[in-house]
């Protein structure tokens, strides 16, 4: 977790101008490979991965400057012969499983996967109570005597009949 606290602490310091305005070659992207089959690899397993700045976008598609390190980082290890779970691997032990955009069902990430079903659940319990505590075939009170008599005069006032 304090991996995870360091890391997003140092892009923000990184994307507002705080070290990379020191540094503006460092802030540039890293040159991508001449090789397109690799591109096509770092793009896939860069699919897998959320990025740690935006969190709701891959590090494929952030433009944020740790996402591009995490994409040259990738790019590293495949030429070094890693495997995607590999790779994957070594990312979720780095950053923690909050990185992969599909985390394993463990039991830290049990309310992940089971929650948003639970919360469907109990909204489903909610309403049939709601539903069932109405009665649709409750009857109306029963009108007065005097009630029944200016109804009447109004039908017979209108035109109608009872």
């Amino acid at each position: 977790m304090r991996v995870v606290l360091t890391t997003l602490l140092l892009a923000c310091a990184l994307g507002q101008g705080g070290v990379a305005a020191q540094a503006p070659a460092e802030s540039k992207a890293s040159p991508l490979s001449a090789d397109p089959a690799l591109e096509a690899r770092v793009l896939k397993i860069a699919e897998e991965l959320r990025c740690l700045v935006c969190q709701n976008e891959t590090i494929a598609a952030s433009q944020a400057d740790l996402a591009k390190d995490l994409r040259q980082q990738i790019r590293e290890q495949l030429t070094q012969g890693r495997t995607q779970p590999q790779i994957l691997e070594f990312m979720a032990q780095r950053y923690g499983d909050f990185v992969l955009y599909r985390p394993p069902l463990q039991l830290s990430t049990v309310l992940l996967w089971v929650g948003p079903f639970v919360l469907l659940l109990v909204a489903a319990v909610v309403l049939l109570m709601h539903i069932r505590r109405r009665d649709p075939q409750a009857e109306a009170a029963p009108l007065s005597p005097a009630e029944l008599q200016r109804a009447q005069r109004l039908l017979d006032d209108a035109g109608g009949t009872p």
